[in-house]
């Protein structure tokens, strides 16, 4: 049985009152905010009974009110990256806002998450729903979008919908960065992670993919079998990864399938993660760097956390080999996105904390 509450949590002046919903199971806790839908905790429990917040995030409404980068959000309408801020349309070139180097990323300056959803009460948790303008940000069309957080038992469920009055391109996502050690962890570089890829997007040195499905066999991409995340930084090109890893071929079937699984085994916790979206965007907080306080006067650094963004490719709307990405009239746009919080009992042997700092050695250690 899921209690829900909600509460006032605070007021963005020019934008509105923020309210907090408290979802609350016998085994999780989780605490969304009608700002950008956020999720702005999951406590979930350790091998030892102990609970933490494993979701990084802030202690009041002006820390996300500033926030650049996404935490906890529902960004759209085009979660990710397109090329340039341009795409062609039914005849019509459509310019974006540019808001990361030369392309747009996550819906433009003033995104979904910056904005007060309206929130109901359902069974279980909460619908939150927003009406987009058209020309919002530079797209065509009136789009009205929803997104029901509902919690049963272990599992959180994210229900996405959206429906336009043109046609449009849409992607959204929830964009929670995950610690598993707790929010307040240095690294994440002692945590096993597994995704069910057989294949990813290489990218260029602007982070838009070249248009190649590459195999991940013998690659630093190939994630099937679990892997601890810090020493396999070492072997990715760049900062980490930011990478979209393929769940379905274009014109497969997206059917809700198991994306990703992540352990902490000095914790226990283990989340899992499973998807009816195409892909995966697994990144590693390459760019955090320590400037932000967040919860309990806690400083986030690089590699401090890692979000799995499911979602459609990235840069679909100006490459035809993708899954398509557009929304028309008269249709409807759904997704659903599970993420399961259970716990193992016994300790893994790979690595302690310390051994893989070892590992990694000083030079790989950012803060």
């Amino acid at each position: 049985m899921t209690q829900v509450t909600s509460q006032r949590w605070g007021e963005v002046p020019g934008i509105g009152v923020v309210d907090m919903w408290v979802l609350q199971s016998p085994q999780v806790k989780v605490e969304v905010l009608t700002l950008g839908a956020i999720i702005r905790s999951v406590i979930s429990r350790g091998k030892d009974g102990q609970m933490e917040d494993v979701v990084l995030g802030f202690d009041d409404v002006d820390g996300y009110v500033s926030d650049k980068r996404y935490f906890g959000a529902v960004v759209g309408r085009v979660a990710n990256r397109i090329a340039r801020g341009r795409f062609v349309l039914e005849g019509k070139e459509y310019q974006l806002d540019i808001n990361n180097g030369p392309n747009a990323l996550h819906g433009g300056l003033q995104g979904f998450n910056k904005v007060v959803w309206q929130a109901t009460s359902v069974e279980g948790g909460v619908q939150l729903s927003l009406t987009s303008p058209d020309g919002d940000q530079g797209y065509p069309g009136e789009v009205h979008v929803s997104v029901s957080y509902t919690l049963q038992g272990e599992t959180l469920n994210a229900e996405f919908q959206a429906q336009s009055t043109k046609t449009t391109p849409i992607n959204l996502t929830n964009h929670s960065y995950f610690n598993l050690a707790g929010q307040s962890a240095t690294d994440v570089y002692d945590h096993e992670v597994s995704i069910s890829a057989q294949s990813y997007l290489p990218v260029d040195d602007t982070s838009i993919p070249t248009g190649e499905i590459r195999a991940v066999d013998n690659t630093p991409f190939d994630l099937r079998k679990p892997v601890l995340i810090g020493p396999q930084l070492k072997k990715v090109p760049g900062p980490g990864f930011d990478h979209n890893f393929c769940l379905s071929s274009p014109g497969d079937p997206w059917l809700d399938r198991h994306a990703a699984r992540v352990h902490h085994p000095a914790s226990g916790r283990i989340l899992e993660v499973s998807t009816s979206q195409p892909g995966v965007q697994f990144y590693t907080a390459n760019f955090l760097d320590g400037s932000m306080t967040g919860k309990g006067g806690a400083r986030y650094g690089k590699h401090s956390s890692f979000c799995l963004e499911t979602q459609n490719w990235p840069d679909a709307v100006n490459q035809a080999s993708f899954p398509d990405c557009l929304l028309r009239p008269g249709e409807e746009y759904r997704h659903v996105t599970r993420y399961t919080f259970t716990t193992s009992s016994p300790v893994s042997p790979i690595f302690s904390n310390r051994s893989i700092h070892k590992t990694l050695g000083e030079e790989a250690c950012w803060v």
